[in-house]
């Protein structure tokens, strides 16, 4: 082995340390949305150290800059940086360290990844434009994307795209997925109140029973996506959780019960709340009882840019070999780096994490889940030669 190639190997070697002990680090200090404080302190303190220039940007977020060696257009690349309110039961050193709190979607990953593009991106920066490092909070439900591009973060230099990935369990470490034009789709939530009249249960004539009311309403809310919806375009209406009675022999004077609407097509979105409401409206009417509905609009469907599908593909087989990239169906999970990718080109993939020899399995959002960190260097390496062939090409069209 020559010297080149050694140093080399002791770059990748010291990298892939590096890698885990930040995602380490993270994963056993884990802070919810719109509170990572120590988060944002820690990506900054690596990115100063790398002689990476950055700044804060919203409250608990991070923007950062590379600068190429003449000006250009900007790509930018996004790690979301949250964890979630999900006890970890993992038995492994690095569990978290917060009760009731865990990186239980990979975001410590993310966010590991992205610091080692940015020492990738240091070491050999683009020859022209700019690469824009988006360190993002509040993923999980609390609009941190939409905080940041309010708060400028995709301006002062305008971004001209964007990419991400997300780490995918189901997928083996050393593969990668990307899905075409819509990947995920729009996400958003309900809250719903059924209002009877309270009773003795011996005596359900005198009541209006909001429990055998909201049984009906859920079952035929099921049947919008069935029967009012074409097959084609998928749609999907979930009741996660119901709420209602304080003992068994009294009929309570309401029900609230709540869930998500995943859909795909813009249209079919914007018809879904009028829907449920009309379905709502008649059962409760029909049984003397009324509602309240909140329909809460959250994340629209993130779109890849089928533009930049191509250059990720060479990016996936110069980083992780031949065919280690399938194309997969559009997923129903809510994302919102969905923002960014309806202001600019952009482009999401998944990388494989999942190891069943190593016993790492569980799924996203699982109070066990876990990440083959082996994938850590890989995914930093993929973000950070996806960027540098982007400007390229920026580069070789003008």
């Amino acid at each position: 082995m020559n010297s080149v190639s050694q140093r080399d190997s002791q770059k990748q070697s010291q990298l892939h340390k590096d890698l885990i002990e930040w995602r380490r680090y993270l994963h056993q200090n884990p802070e919810l949305g719109l509170e990572e404080y120590n988060t944002q302190r820690f990506v900054m303190e690596k990115l100063t150290e790398m002689g990476v220039s950055n700044k804060p940007v919203t409250e608990t977020g991070v923007v950062a800059l590379i600068e190429g060696r003449t000006t250009g257009p900007t790509v930018a690349i996004r790690a979301d940086m949250d964890a979630l309110p999900i006890q970890d039961e993992k038995d492994v050193l690095y569990k978290s360290q917060i009760p009731g709190k865990g990186h239980m979607c990979g975001h410590d990953a993310h966010t590991a990844m992205l610091l080692g593009a940015a020492r990738l991106l240091k070491e050999n920066p683009p020859e022209s434009g700019n690469v824009k490092l988006i360190f993002q909070p509040a993923e999980e439900g609390r609009f941190g994307a939409d905080k940041m591009i309010k708060a400028g973060a995709l301006e002062d230099p305008k971004v001209d795209s964007i990419v991400a990935l997300h780490v995918q369990p189901t997928v083996p470490a050393g593969e990668a997925t990307i899905t075409e034009g819509i990947t995920c789709a729009a996400a958003d939530f309900f809250e719903v109140d059924i209002i009877g009249k309270g009773g003795h249960a011996a005596h359900p004539h005198q009541a209006v029973d909001p429990i055998t009311i909201t049984s009906e309403v859920i079952s035929s809310l099921q049947q919008i996506t069935s029967r009012q919806v074409d097959p084609l375009s998928p749609a999907v209406i979930t009741i996660g959780q119901i709420h209602g009675g304080t003992a068994d022999n009294v009929i309570p004077t309401s029900v609230r019960f709540g869930g998500t609407v995943r859909t795909m097509d813009v249209a079919l979105r914007e018809q879904m709340e009028e829907k449920m409401e009309s379905v709502i409206k008649g059962i409760t009417s029909a049984f003397g009882a009324t509602y309240n509905l909140n329909y809460q609009y959250f994340f629209p469907s993130v779109v890849n840019d089928k533009r930049l599908v191509p250059l990720i593909e060479e990016t996936a087989e110069e980083i992780l070999g031949e065919g280690k990239m399938t194309h997969v169906k559009p997923s129903m999970g809510g994302e919102d780096f969905s923002f960014f990718t309806h202001r600019v080109p952009g482009l999401m993939f998944r990388l494989g994490v999942g190891n069943k020899a190593k016993g790492i399995e569980a799924p996203l959002h699982h109070s066990k889940f876990d990440l083959d960190e082996d994938a850590l260097p890989l995914g930093s390496a993929m973000l950070a030669r996806f960027a540098n062939k982007y400007l390229l090409k920026q580069q070789r069209g003008k």
